[in-house]
């Protein structure tokens, strides 16, 4: 299995600042989001990617070329964002005034995608990743990075519920031995970017 996976989350749309559940609608970055992403340049230069792979959304596609990485990008159509549904462009808020106690990573979104269904396509992806070898980087969006992170370490969908993500920012999947484990969690350029981990250490 590839030995680390690099979470990168797109930049800042206009409706990840307004805190709009953005699924498959297809939103460019905002100026802002462009900076952020072009900022993650430097530090993701010094890894030595064997793959990288990108949803085909243009936030994600965006980023990843902003990043540095559009040339050798592959898309895979399994890092979409959460299918919401019904509940696409709603706040959370809103949506908490017709079933007041909703949380995605239980419910899911009629119309869209259940945490059962969220839950397969993330272990999908883990298992393409299964038959590489090496560093991997993905770059697709938040609902469905903080899904692919808690199956990793063997948590059930609900508790992605406790794992914030911001735009523009990377984690990084790795292992202590055998242990999967979270090496790197919510890491952004523009907060000064930490040294990365190196190979083999949590």
């Amino acid at each position: 299995m590839a030995t680390r996976l690099f979470l990168i989350r797109h930049g800042e749309t206009r409706w990840s600042l307004t805190g709009q559940h953005t699924g498959r609608t297809d939103l460019p970055l905002t100026k802002n989001g462009e900076d952020r992403a072009a900022a993650l340049r430097g530090p993701l230069a010094e890894v030595a990617f064997s793959h990288v792979l990108t949803s085909p959304l243009q936030r994600a596609r965006q980023t990843c070329e902003l990043a540095g990485f559009g040339a050798v990008a592959q898309v895979d159509r399994n890092l979409q964002e959460w299918n919401y549904g019904d509940y696409e462009g709603r706040t959370t808020a809103d949506i908490r005034t017709v079933r007041p106690r909703w949380n995605v990573f239980e419910d899911g979104c009629p119309g869209g995608e259940s945490a059962e269904q969220i839950t397969r396509r993330a272990d999908e992806v883990l298992a393409r990743l299964r038959a590489m070898e090496g560093t991997a980087a993905l770059f697709s969006h938040g609902q469905f990075l903080r899904v692919l992170a808690v199956r990793w370490i063997g948590l059930p969908v609900r508790e992605a519920l406790h794992f914030a993500l911001d735009t523009a920012s990377v984690s990084i999947l790795g292992h202590n031995g055998e242990i999967p484990v979270l090496a790197l969690w919510n890491a952004g350029a523009d907060a000064g970017f930490p040294t990365l981990p190196r190979e083999g250490r949590p």
